[in-house]
Order: structure tokens, then sequence, then C-alpha cells
């Protein structure tokens, strides 16, 4: 009949759109089906209770079967090599991305945005670790190391930033202040609005030694002292059940995400650009440091990811501690609808095509 479509041409289109919705990672289709739910204003919602437990299931299980890899692979040069350049990246971003944000922001939004994109997202990495075995590339369990030390750099490093800013603008200031500011300044030794060397001390705490990283690393130390034996005993539960256990969280996500978006509004085209180029940018930059020092294609792709997400969790916590006027409503937003959405996507399969392609894979 005129106008009808063959049904062999319909199989073949359906057949097209099975093999493409097939090549995205599960757990990401699950992101997308929370985002959805959101944004028709489903009902569809998590207990906090549970999301917390999936949270700390998620740190564990990396934490561990990490551990293990490491046991397994002891401290080799490449070992060595790819924790260096996590450490370097960990430390450059948060730099030049202050300096970027400060040509359009204050000093407190540009230093806890930037303390958030020169920190990670440990979803992600998951969700990249995910796709790379899915994909079958090999990664080494020191990548979760590499992790854990990337995560609290930033936040440091945005607030000495932030410290070293203020202090100029005081001493250039100090002839026109008043006596009693004056005064007040050398109570306090310039030392920041919590009180002195007390305020660095929680902000400290509060980034190596928050629940998220103790967890992490303590779950690495014990897959390294246990190994395969310790491996074999929990393996349904750190192996068998993580694919599960991670679409469920990022459905979570999805609906968080989704319901963030209105906050955007404030944010501004500037912003916006920031949170999909920058994070490109640094993980080109993190695959060019990866070359460099010879690691394999794996934990290349694993290093750009780190370098190109955001944290929305941990850096958040830290910030509303160390750099309290900043703006929460711009930072977690950016990190976590924009970046993340973008990352767990699009930026994974991008960042491992480059790879693959510089490699020679």
């Amino acid at each position: 009949m005129p106008g009808t479509v063959p049904l062999a041409t319909l199989a073949d289109g359906l057949g097209g759109i099975t093999s493409v919705v097939g090549a995205v990672s599960p757990p990401v289709l699950f992101f997308a089906l929370g985002f959805f739910a959101a944004m028709v204003r489903s009902n569809l919602t998590m207990p906090p209770a549970v999301t917390k437990l999936l949270s700390l299931y998620l740190l564990w299980a990396i934490g561990f079967t990490g551990g293990v890899k490491l046991h397994d692979s002891g401290l080799t040069a490449d070992v060595v090599a790819g924790l260096g350049a996590a450490m370097l990246l960990a430390c450059v971003v948060p730099v030049y991305c202050y300096f970027i944000l400060r040509r359009r922001l204050g000093r407190d939004d540009a230093a806890a945005i930037a303390a958030c994109y020169g920190s990670v997202s440990a979803v992600t990495f998951v969700t990249a670790q995910q796709w790379l075995t899915s994909h079958g590339m090999e990664f080494g369990g020191h990548m979760v190391a590499a992790m854990a030390l990337m995560e609290s750099p930033a936040i440091v490093i945005a607030v000495l930033l932030l410290r070293l800013g203020r202090g100029k603008e005081e001493d250039q200031a100090g002839s026109g202040e008043p006596a009693s500011t004056k005064a007040a300044g050398k109570r306090s030794g310039g030392r920041g609005e919590r009180g002195g060397w007390g305020g660095w001390g929680v902000m400290l705490h509060e980034a190596f030694f928050n629940g998220a990283v103790l967890l992490l690393m303590g779950s690495l130390v014990i897959g390294v002292l246990t190994g395969k034996q310790g491996y074999q005993a929990f393996k349904p539960l750190s192996t068998d059940l993580f694919s599960g256990v991670l679409a469920f969280f990022l459905l979570d996500l999805g609906i968080i995400c989704a319901r963030r978006l209105r906050g955007l509004k404030k944010a501004g085209p500037f912003l916006v650009g920031f949170g999909l180029i920058m994070p490109v940018c640094n993980a080109i930059l993190g695959i060019a440091l990866a070359k460099l020092v010879g690691v394999r294609e794996g934990d290349a792709v694993l290093l750009a990811v780190l370098a190109g997400s955001a944290s929305y969790i941990a850096v958040p916590a830290a910030a509303r501690i160390a750099i309290p006027k900043a703006d929460a409503s711009l930072y977690v937003p950016m990190a976590l609808a924009i970046t993340f959405p973008f990352n767990i996507s699009l930026g994974i399969p991008l960042y491992a095509a480059v790879v693959r392609a510089w490699w020679g894979g």
C-alpha cells in the first residue's frame, strides 16, 4: 500500500536503534530513566537511607577490588607513574580553573567552583570502570588510590588561593583601614573568618578524613592486605552485585540532576559553558600527561575521567566549612547537573576514543 513502511525496513531501523542503545552502559540508561522521571514529575523517589547505603557500598566495592588488583600488580613503575600524574593534575587543575573563573566571578565563588573541578567524582570514576570492563579494556587497581589522592588537594589549594588573594587586597587597602579593623586583624592573625588556625584544622580534617575518603582508602588497604583470599570471600558482593547497585544509584542521581537544573538559571551562559568545556580540556591534559609518563590505555582513560570530572559530594561538604561565602546554588548544580551527565553520557566514550587513537589501539 502507498505510504506504508516495508516490514524489512522497519526491522532494520529497530535493529539499528537496539544496537545503539545496547552500546550504552545499562547503568547510564538508568540515569536517563531517573532524569526522565523527574522531568515528567513522576513520584519515583529513592529513600535517603537507601541512597546512603548504596553510596557506602560503591565506595567499599571499588576500594576493596582496587586493593586486590594493587596486591596482584605490586608497586611497579606504571603504578608510580599513574599516581604521580594524578597528584600533578590534582594540584594544577584547580589553579588555572580559579584564574579563569576570576575573570567573571568573585573570589569565593571562583575558589569553590575551582575546588569542585580540581577534585574528582567517584561515581563518574565507577561508571568509567564499568564502561572499560564492558569494552574489554584493562586497568590497574592503583587508579582507585589515584582517585582518593586527587579528592582532597583541590579544596586546600583553592582555599590557599582565596586567602592569598584576600591578603593582597588587605595589604593594598591597609593604609585606609580604620584602627579598630587593623586591631581586629592583628588579634585574629589574619587567619580567616573561622577564628584562626582552628578553621584550617576543621577544613583539613573534612578534606582528608571525611567518611568517603576514609572508607575508600581503608577498603583499599584491606584489599591489599587480604589479596585473592579476601577477594574470593567477597566476590559475590563486591563484583557480582556491583552493576545492579550502580544502576540503582544512578537512577537516584538522575532524579536529583533533573531537579537541580532549575538552579542553573542563575549560572548564566559563561558557567554553563565552563561546565561543558572545562571537563574536556582537563581530560585532554590528563591524556597528554598519561602519554608522557607512559601509562597503559585503560589507566589513561581513567586518568582522563578523573581530570575531567567534578566533585559534587566531598568538595561541597568541605566548601561549606572552608568557603562559607561561596554560593552553593552555583557550584553544586554545575558539577551535578552539567558536568556529571555530560561525562557519563558523552565524556567517557569520547576520552576512550581519543586514548585509543593516540595509543594506536
